[in-house]
């Protein structure tokens, strides 16, 4: 599922105080109430300001939403804590946002990954709720306004499926990570549910009342030989762990990311500048490489593009050796001219 920034959603800043928030969301509800506006797109952004604002207008809920920590981006992929992900909203008690008779959905996956264990108490099967009543104008109504779009009934199933414990994210690299052969440190907030809240309620000191653990972890990877983008490494028993002891799997999807170095497999490619002159007369030039600087000839007339095959030069290969550097010859403008240079130019353009 994909992180909701909900602030973003109600254009607020993260130390926003609750008046600020307040004010927010109800000139978005001004703007979007389907009394007002009627196109599909306003209907949509009527729910999500409604769901962001059930989560920033409550105390405890924006405690535990601002406890997942403040490097998240909006679309960003997102795993939930173990523990939250299981909560079953189905048999008829998963309350739904209606307004004039026309059933407009409930909240999203992502909040009810997150907030579904609060949202089951003092909530009545089946109801739905209408808000063509809401007065914008009274200081009552806009956060009951939200709260009657809301979710119910959960239930937490009885064991975790062990690929619910399952853990994807992204591992960049680069070419000298790839070169080194060293393990690389992988570092990836991990998020679980509180198991020490006093039961019936009350503060917890190990989560701070919000019902999830987050803690940074790191790792050590070790690297395949002639890895591709897209490639899968799996780290057996280093997912989320459940109430049981079950430990899931970590899984780091290979995603090449290099200033200088373009990859593939166990071959690189690199730009190599030459000025005019030097491609037109020929000439020397001394580039870095992952297995140091070189020497090497650029011929005379060479074209921008063109690439020079350096073998065994590039990142370690599976059947031993190293694959190839290609170096890409781009031709690049001084960044001044002097006059008598820019006069030769306009001879040569005659």
């Amino acid at each position: 599922m994909k992180y909701k920034d909900y602030y973003e959603t109600l254009g607020v800043k993260r130390d926003a105080s609750e008046a600020e928030i307040k004010s927010a969301f109800r000139k978005l509800a001004r703007k979007y109430h389907p009394d007002v506006n009627k196109t599909k797109e306003a209907e949509e952004k009527f729910k999500e300001i409604n769901e962001a604002y059930e989560v920033l207008g409550d105390k405890q809920k924006r405690q535990r939403y601002d406890s997942l920590g403040s490097n998240w981006q909006g679309g960003a992929d997102y795993t939930p804590p173990p523990g939250f992900e299981n909560f079953n909203f189905g048999g008829g008690n998963y309350q739904t946002f209606n307004f004039n008779g026309q059933d407009m959905g409930g909240f999203s996956d992502f909040f009810s990954s997150l907030f579904g264990d609060m949202m089951g108490a003092g909530s009545s099967s089946g109801t739905r709720s209408r808000f063509s009543g809401f007065d914008f104008d009274s200081g009552m109504g806009a956060q009951d306004f939200s709260r009657a779009y809301s979710t119910g009934g959960g239930r937490r199933s009885a064991k975790t499926k062990p690929e619910d414990l399952d853990v994807t994210k992204t591992l960049n690299v680069t070419a000298q990570d790839l070169f080194s052969e060293s393990p690389v440190a992988v570092k990836f907030n991990d998020m679980r549910k509180c198991t020490q809240c006093p039961p019936g309620g009350g503060y917890c000191s190990a989560c701070g009342g919000t019902g999830i653990i987050n803690e940074t972890r790191s790792l050590k990877v070790k690297l395949p030989k002639e890895v591709k983008e897209g490639q899968k490494i799996r780290l057996k028993g280093e997912g989320k762990t459940d109430a049981y002891g079950q430990k899931g799997d970590l899984y780091l999807i290979i995603h090449p990311v290099d200033n200088e170095y373009q990859i593939s497999g166990s071959d690189l490619t690199k730009d190599v500048e030459i000025t005019p002159p030097e491609a037109v007369l020929g000439c020397q030039k001394e580039i870095k490489t992952l297995h140091g600087a070189i020497s090497i000839k650029i011929p005379k007339m060479t074209s921008s593009g063109k690439m020079l095959r350096l073998k065994n030069l590039g990142l370690p290969k599976k059947s031993g050796g190293y694959g190839n550097l290609n170096a890409r010859i781009k031709i690049v403008l001084p960044d001044k001219l002097s006059q008598k240079e820019i006069d030769l130019y306009k001879q040569l353009a005659k």
